[in-house]
This record gives structure tokens, sequence and C-alpha cells, in this order.
């Protein structure tokens, strides 16, 4: 089959490096600077399965900006643009949604379109609604960053919005696509595949926030937060995973998400999903706050990326604690290799390892790693088991 992927963020590379194993792939992308490394064979994102298959020279997948090219002979169409939350208007912004389906349905009017970007619930429907008899299907992602196609091809599940016919394709392409055997599948309609996204990450922010919660706790009346995590998560219903403390939950999916899930809330009856973006506000005024009562001169930002494994640090939790710290007027500094300018939000960023420790007074880290084990009395964390 001759598949466009459009995008080559996390979801987009993946699925179009999970597909090109077996079908004719088109990645389209606007930034010209990714296709390059694509066709060279190399990531534009840190993802080791990734880097692999694409260096592996065996993928049937070719990278352009060439919308004619990507979009004339088109069989699947999946859409994997970002759709980043709106503040203003309480939702994603599906404009680069919207125009692949125009462009796409424009070149081909029989193309299977397959969205993949977040999208509001109900956004399909409506969007079928504008284009009548086009085949248009929703199925969401569940990918980690950094293991994004090992997580396509080990899938938890797969989710297609749509009943019909083209559901149960795209489904089989999916499932003969994954290394797992026996893959739940579940067709349903796509405003409830919609909101299978936006639940499931929700919850997982919940957990997070709860785990958070807990460490806040601890910390202010001086108890051990891993012992009482381990006694809360030996009940097998709770579990002893997805429980180690951070500065909050942030990246690509889970602010976003959670806050999309709470406009759509606006005329039902909820106090939970509101508690949980409210509780992530909390956790970085907390950590803000502790940091500071030591009195720092400077504050080091160990890194922006959320974790390990990773080069994301969009909407990372740590950022929202640097912000707190410098409107209280102490100077920041900020180690990371993945930033090329000199200034990252008015902050000095060092490059030099050694360096950032000198001048750092404390150190956050969101996760401990032995580079600092040396300056281990500077380092403020409230990570516990060294993962997530």
């Amino acid at each position: 089959m001759k598949v466009t992927v459009v995008g080559a963020g996390y979801v987009g590379l993946s699925n179009a490096a999970l597909l090109a194993v077996h079908h004719e792939v088109t990645l389209l992308d606007i930034d010209a600077a990714k296709v390059a490394l694509i066709s060279a064979g190399r990531s534009p994102i840190v993802d080791v399965e990734v880097e692999d298959a694409l260096g592996s020279g065996t993928l049937n997948l070719v990278a352009t900006t060439d919308e004619a090219q990507a979009y004339g002979t088109a069989e699947l169409v999946v859409v994997a643009t970002p759709t980043d939350y709106d503040p203003v208007t309480n939702l994603f912004d599906t404009r680069s949604v919207d125009a692949v389906v125009e462009r796409a349905l424009a070149a081909k009017a029989d193309t299977l379109l397959v969205i993949k970007s977040t999208v509001p619930v109900g956004f399909t429907e409506q969007l079928r609604l504008r284009h009548p008899g086009a085949r248009i299907v929703f199925s969401p992602e569940f990918l980690r960053e950094g293991h994004a196609l090992q997580d396509n091809r080990y899938p938890s599940r797969i989710v297609v919005g749509d009943q019909g016919e083209d559901g149960e394709l795209f489904a089989g392409l999916m499932r003969d696509a994954a290394l797992a055997d026996d893959v739940p599948v579940r067709l349903m309609p796509p405003t409830e595949a919609e909101a299978v996204k936006l639940f499931a990450n929700t919850y997982l922010a919940l957990r997070v926030a709860y785990f958070n919660e807990l460490d806040t706790y601890s910390a202010i009346h001086g108890l051990d937060s891993a012992r009482i995590i381990e006694g809360v998560g030996l009940d097998p219903r709770i579990g002893l995973y997805y429980n180690n403390p951070s500065f909050g939950y942030g990246g690509y999916c889970l602010p976003k998400d959670t806050k999309q899930l709470l406009a759509n809330y606006a005329n039902v009856p909820q106090n939970l999903i509101s508690a949980v973006v409210d509780a992530n506000t909390t956790r970085k005024d907390f950590i803000a706050a502790d940091v500071l009562s030591r009195n720092p001169r400077v504050v080091g930002i160990y890194r922006l990326v959320m974790k390990e494994g990773s080069d994301n640090f969009r909407s990372s939790s740590v950022q929202g604690v640097m912000k707190r710290i410098k409107a209280k007027g102490v100077e920041v500094v900020v180690f990371e290799p993945a930033l090329e300018a000199d200034q990252f939000f008015h902050s000095e960023v060092i490059r030099d390892l050694e360096e950032f420790k000198r001048r750092s007074d404390v150190i956050l880290t969101n996760r401990r790693t032995p580079e600092l084990a040396d300056v281990a009395a500077k380092v403020y964390t409230r990570d516990i088991y060294s993962r997530d």
C-alpha cells in the first residue's frame, strides 16, 4: 500500500518507520532540515529504535517537503501534525490537521485519512460533516518519548475510531506491522476513541500528581516518601509502578491533554479533572518554595528534558519551577546540551558541566544522574527510583 505520513515528530516518524517495513511510505514535513536528516538515514528525534531503523537502509521510506509527491498517489494518509493547546480558546489548535485533510482530499478524494494527532472529543465527527463522503478515521497513539517505535512494535492496544471497513483495514495494518502477538484491538466510534486518548493521559497525569502530593506531604512532615510509596503500592490494586515523584508532569501530551479534557467537561459535573490540572501547578509552587528556602544565590537547572533518552523539553515541569525561582530575583543558569542558544528565557546556558557545577549553589535535576555524584550536596531532586 502507498502510505503518506504527515509530520516527522515522535508520532509521525515512528509510524512511518513501522509501516515502511511492509509498505511504500512517504514522510511529509515542512521542515527541510528534518527531511534532509531522514533522507540521510539519521533521526531528528532521540529514539534508539528509530535511529537504528533509519540507519539500517531496509525501510521503503522517502522523506520530502513536496506535497504533490506526498499526496498524489497515496492510498492512506496518516495525519500526525502538532495540535498545541490554545489557552485562549481552551481547545487544541487543529488548523494543521484541517489543512492536511483538505489538501489530501483535493489531491485524491478517495484517500483514507487516519488522524493520529490528538484532537478534542467530537472533532472527527465534525470533520466528517465538513467533508461529506470522505473516509476519515481517528486512531489515538499511546507512545513514550524516546521509545515511540518500540511502543508501536509492541503496542498495549490498538484503538481505531471507526467500526466499518476502514477501521478494520487500518487496525489490520497496525496489527500486522506489530511484532507482538495477540495485541488487543478495539474498534469504536471516533468520539469514543478521542475520549480514550484524553482519559488515558489524564489518568497518567492523575497518578503522577497523586504520588507528587504524597511526596509533598512527606517532605513537609519529615517523612520518608519511599517507605510510604512502597507501603501503598504493595496493594496489587495500586501497584509498584509509575510512582516516582518528580517536579510535576510535563512533556508533549499530559499538560495539554488534561487541559483539553477539562475544557470538554464545560457542561458536565466534575471535580477530579480540574484537581489534576491544579495539582500540577501546586506541585511546582512547592518545589520552587522548597528550593528558595535554601537561600541560593545561583540555581542551576541540570537538563530541561523530561527524562533520560529524550530530547523534548517542551512544557517540561522544571521550566515552571525555573520561572517561579527567577520571579523571586534569584539567578538561574542552565546546563542543556540540546540547546544551541546562549540563553534560555533570559537565563545563561552553560555548556561546560564543571563550570555549571561550580557556579550553582543548588542544582535542580528532575532525575538523578551519575554526572552529579561529585556535587551531591548541591543536588535538589524528588527522584527516588532513578526511572520514569
